[in-house]
């Protein structure tokens, strides 16, 4: 196993405990649909479930299959990030650390998912009339994931030294 997957496995182990032990002590400490204020105003630890995926898209489709369904695709989406990372150069950090967090979420999602047939958020951020859906810790690092990978899509090659500007002419 080379540097590359070892820092994969390192790194995705240490994401997936912290988020698998933040929805522990969700679980075990907050009862569901019950909300702790940590800033007044601003944010609260609210336990809710989630039966759908992204933002509560698709939590109102009774179907015996969804739940299969959303495992399915986020195996495939696990092994698709995968192959990606495995033709990833290593100079691309950026990406390399993307997709290690899309992973590490993708992970920490479905472990919720084949144990409770649904995830558990309760990180609730809210200011005046704006609410934001409860997420995790493995939704924040889907997130910060895809924006470090944007972010690689504005770091170009370093530009050519015009000789007529920074040379002698």
């Amino acid at each position: 196993m080379n540097n590359k997957y070892m820092t994969l496995f390192l790194v995705s182990n240490a994401l997936i405990l912290v988020d698998q032990y933040t929805k522990f002590l969700v679980n075990t400490h907050i009862p569901l649909y019950y909300s702790m204020k940590v800033i007044d105003n601003f944010l609260h630890l609210t336990h809710v479930r989630n039966p759908g995926v992204a933002f509560g898209l698709f939590a109102d489709q009774d179907s015996e299959y969804k739940v299969l369904a959303f495992i399915l695709i986020s195996s495939v989406a696990i092994f698709a990030i995968l192959f990606i990372y495995y033709q990833t150069p290593m100079e691309k950090k950026m990406v390399r650390s993307g997709l290690i967090m899309i992973f590490s979420g993708a992970i920490g999602n479905l472990i919720d998912r084949v144990v409770y047939a649904e995830v558990i958020d309760f990180v609730d951020i809210f200011y005046k009339n704006y609410h934001w859906p409860a997420f995790n810790f493995a939704d924040a690092c889907i997130t910060i994931g895809v924006g470090f990978m944007i972010l690689d899509l504005f770091e170009g090659p370093p530009a050519e030294k015009d000789p007529t500007i920074f040379g002698k002419g």
